[in-house]
């Protein structure tokens, strides 16, 4: 797989569709794009095969799995060293309760996202599971009250190509 993420008007027109609706069909998305069912065929094998879309995938409600409770943990370790980075990031990716983990510039280390059922699974995710990742010191949990806006649509502008 190639990484050449360059892209043009007619690509991020097809990207901004698909955003909207993975389960198109190839007709539907090629009358919609003003393109043959052929060349949409094409551009959408050549932007799976560069990398640009990576994979199509059912977003689920969370009550519907019983992951009510959405919350951020900002973690930071005890030593920022590559093998306590290493040791910290393969055992988070083991984690099935955490969604996204990023490691970030600031006051701490990690910025965690996670879904569990409520605070009494919450206590336990962090009690057994989140302690037991190596090299955290210290965490602070944000449960949200609210969610005012959440998207996995990115923006795709009709801008200039870009790489």
């Amino acid at each position: 797989m190639s990484e050449d993420y360059s892209i043009d008007a007619t690509d991020r027109r097809l990207i901004g569709v698909l955003q909207d609706d993975g389960r198109i069909t190839n007709q539907d998305l090629a009358r919609q794009c003003g393109l043959s069912p052929a060349a949409c065929h094409e551009r959408l094998r050549r932007l799976r095969e560069r990398g640009v879309i990576r994979s199509t995938v059912a977003l689920i409600e969370p009550k519907a799995l019983d992951c009510d409770l959405l919350i951020f943990v900002e973690v930071l370790l005890d030593r920022t060293t590559d093998d306590v980075f290493r040791a910290f990031a393969d055992h988070v990716r083991s984690i099935p309760e955490i969604l996204e983990c990023h490691m970030v510039a600031g006051g701490f280390d990690y910025l965690i996202k996670a879904r569990v059922s409520d605070m009494a699974a919450y206590r336990m995710f962090l009690g057994n599971i989140l302690a037991s990742v190596p090299g955290v010191r210290e965490t602070r949990t944000y449960a949200v009250l609210e969610q005012v806006k959440e998207t996995t649509r990115l923006p795709v502008g009709t801008a200039r190509a870009s790489k």
